[in-house]
């Protein structure tokens, strides 16, 4: 039997059912599900961001969500130090820690299959940036560093970024290490087919204009700088556009779809590398909890 502690970890693409999922497996194992998004640690960033509602989590504690105000900075430095200090705090009370969240660049730094840089934010080395178009970026990041260039998402603005700022703050781009984890994983990915994925792209747009995403969008905006508003994601900057009027409803639920498609691609390209994930279909409640169930006994 394993003597490290036991942690779970829902991974899969965005819209996949995976904060449904997390909260079935916590009220079921007596669990506490941390938040793994770069996005729903800011506070404001809500409907945005699918981040859970306090009805949705039926009673189940949640960890990490609005911890920083939306113009500050958070690193993966910042998530490992708070993930380790919830699960330490969750293991305390006897309860199951339960990773869920689409930023895997996050669960990975927490499992030690990479290390975050050594590097403080700077400010002013940002600043010089702002003037800079995410294609223009990505170009001064090849010119420094080819591979890390091919790897990056061109359009995580907040990614190109910080791989610039380390860059100019160390010279280079420290070779990824792993280190063993204080922790016994396991992961469970969840599959959803590419159709299905598309109807719930149309469906989550939908229930956001619902439940007044437009003016959240609008509320952002207003208390950001235009170059943090480009930062936060197509989800605002795409409904800024049909705010605007520069985009029908029409362009904007296909605008919507496309992007959050190319995103899960790009998550699902992150995620089939890593051969410890074992998947399911999400809506196989049952064995998943008879594969949980077999790694507590073990």
């Amino acid at each position: 039997m394993s003597k490290k502690p036991k942690v779970i970890s829902i991974v899969g693409p965005t819209s996949s059912g995976k904060t449904t999922l997390s909260i079935k497996i916590a009220q079921y194992f007596n669990g506490e599900v941390i938040s793994a998004d770069s996005r729903q640690v800011y506070r404001g960033l809500d409907i945005g961001t699918g981040k859970v509602t306090e009805e949705e989590m039926e009673g189940v504690p949640h960890h990490l969500i609005d911890v920083v105000d939306v113009n500050e900075i958070y690193t993966g430095a910042n998530f490992v130090k708070d993930a380790n200090t919830a699960i330490a705090t969750i293991l305390k009370n006897g309860r199951l820690p339960i990773i869920a969240g689409g930023t895997f660049f996050y669960t990975d730094l927490l499992r030690g299959k990479m290390m975050a840089a050594p590097v403080e934010p700077d400010n002013e080395f940002r600043d010089t940036l702002e003037r800079y178009s995410n294609e223009e970026l990505l170009d001064l990041l090849r010119q420094k560093d080819a591979q890390r260039a091919d790897s990056i998402d061109p359009h995580n603005r907040r990614r190109l970024v910080r791989a610039l700022e380390i860059i100019h703050t160390l010279g280079t781009i420290p070779e990824q290490k792993t280190a063993d984890s204080d922790y016994d994983w396991l992961i469970i990915g969840v599959e959803v087919e590419k159709e299905m994925l598309r109807k719930k792209f149309s469906i989550r747009l939908e229930e956001w204009l619902e439940r007044g995403f437009l003016e959240e969008v609008a509320n952002i905006e207003k208390a950001t700088s235009p170059e943090r508003f480009q930062e936060l994601g197509f989800e605002y900057t795409l409904t800024t556009e049909f705010i605007n009027k520069k985009i029908t409803k029409e362009e904007l639920f296909e605008k919507f779809i496309q992007k959050n498609w190319q995103y899960a691609k790009r998550q699902m390209t992150w995620l089939k590398r890593d051969a410890e994930i074992e998947w399911f279909e999400p809506s196989n409640t049952e064995e998943i909890c008879q594969r949980i169930e077999k790694f507590l006994s073990e």
